[in-house]
């Protein structure tokens, strides 16, 4: 069997394959969209020219790209960065115990390209920060099954700065639908997000539990509760100790990692007189970094079908802990959300607030939750950095910058803070506006 690309030969559509398609793209029918105009072209372009992403080939991930081969999507992506463990096995059932260590996206390609003739899925193991626009630019809908908040957050402003206007009136074909859920339980929700029209990942941002992040300089400088200690060793002194053998990743998931930071922490209580660093709270503080992030993805909406009936509009809540349960709602967008408004948020301090403030003001907001912003602004001139945490030089000559007011650092009211975080792909700008 020939297949390049995506196209086979004609042994690989064998009579009837595609029946079960052509009753909802060829003819018309009580629940099809107004516009639809029933077709044999569209079963072609879903066969040989629309392109799917998938993001993840996890617990989400292997049921989709199993299900949207067999509805007869053949050109497909799967971007993931994780290698498989014995633990993905239970669940992850493209997956085999030989496949241990092996990326996940290329053993989830070769199973579904080997089992299910006429497909093509190309795997990319790498992070989907790796990419660039124009990677980004090439499919037709983008498809998550994300375990972050951080990297759905990161795709929809990637997705966002895809858009283009022109007379501020927004370009339809720019647009990249993107389809998103989660799980707890047996509880779940998935959603539809057309960028630039419905509500976005950050417009219902409050819907996620907040992150708390705590100052560098409180973590650093003047410790006052044990969090304070247990982020000090987890931060700063894993790093710079390098245990286990150098190079390691921090795993809250490793009894040894977390002993290791529980045992730094007792430590630096100790020097400071603070008292209440325990296992289980050094657990804890593992956890409020998991928290929302730990959760499969669910995306049953019916993608094969889009164009030919009304899509979801745009939430759907399932729930089946005692007996089923499901309703959709329309989320709506915020005029004011961060992240697809295309105006500066408004930051409302007084002069003799400090640095410090904004920054928790910046990672502690419901509807902004940043992880480790960095902030820029343009004084006499010249581009000045108020704070930068990720890269160590700068955070340390930056972090006296967070105990001085806003004053002393010389910003005036209505000037404008550039804010920079791993949350999304792009600048976000902010306009100071002092209160008395």
């Amino acid at each position: 069997m020939a297949v390049d690309g995506g196209h086979c030969d004609i042994s690989c559509d064998w009579d009837g394959r595609w029946n079960h398609v052509r009753k909802f793209l060829e003819r018309p029918g009580p629940f099809t969209h107004p516009d639809f105009e029933p077709s044999t072209e569209s079963l072609q372009f879903l066969l040989e020219t629309c392109k799917i992403l998938v993001i993840g080939a996890g617990g989400l991930g292997c049921e989709l790209l199993k299900n949207l081969a067999l509805s007869g999507f053949r050109l497909i992506h799967v971007v993931d960065m994780d290698t498989i463990d014995v633990s993905n096995l239970n669940r992850q059932f493209l997956f085999r115990p030989k496949d241990v260590g092996r990326p996940k996206a290329e053993v989830a390609a070769d199973f579904i390209n080997g089992r299910i003739p006429g497909c093509k899925v190309v795997p990319h193991f790498k992070k989907i920060q790796d990419f660039d626009e124009s990677f980004y630019r090439q499919f037709h809908i983008i498809v998550c099954g994300l375990d972050s908040v951080i990297a759905r957050r990161w795709m929809n402003g990637m997705l966002i700065s895809l858009l283009s206007y022109e007379d501020g009136i927004l370009d339809p074909s720019s647009i990249i639908p993107l389809i998103d859920g989660g799980t707890e339980g047996f509880k779940g929700n998935a959603r539809v997000i057309l960028p630039g029209m419905t509500a976005c990942i950050d417009c219902t941002l409050e819907l996620y539990p907040p992150q708390i992040n705590f100052p560098m300089c409180t973590i650093a400088s003047m410790p006052r509760l044990p969090e304070h200690c247990i982020e000090y060793a987890r931060i700063l002194q894993w790093p710079k100790e390098k245990p286990f053998g150098g190079e390691i990743n921090l795993d809250g998931d490793n009894p040894e990692h977390i002993q290791w930071v529980f045992d730094k922490a007792q430590e630096r209580a100790a020097e400071f007189n603070i008292t209440g660093v325990t296992y289980r709270l050094t657990q804890g503080e593992f956890l409020k970094l998991l928290q929302g992030e730990c959760q499969i993805n669910i995306a049953h909406h019916d993608i094969v079908f889009c164009s030919a009936y009304i899509p979801l509009n745009n939430y759907l809540v399932f729930n089946d802990v005692d007996g089923l349960y499901t309703y959709t709602f329309e989320a709506e967008r915020k005029e004011n959300c961060s992240a697809c408004s295309q105006v500066p948020q408004d930051l409302q301090f007084p002069p003799s607030a400090k640095l410090q403030e904004v920054l928790e003001y910046l990672t502690e907001n419901a509807s902004l939750q940043m992880k480790s912003p960095a902030i820029t602004t343009t004084l006499e001139g010249k581009n000045k950095t108020l704070y930068l945490q990720s890269v160590k030089s700068i955070e340390e000559r930056t972090r006296p910058n967070l105990c001085k007011t806003l004053k002393e650092l010389g910003l005036s009211d209505g000037q404008e803070l550039a804010v920079a975080d791993v949350t999304t792909p792009q600048t976000v700008l902010f306009k100071l506006n002092f209160t008395t």
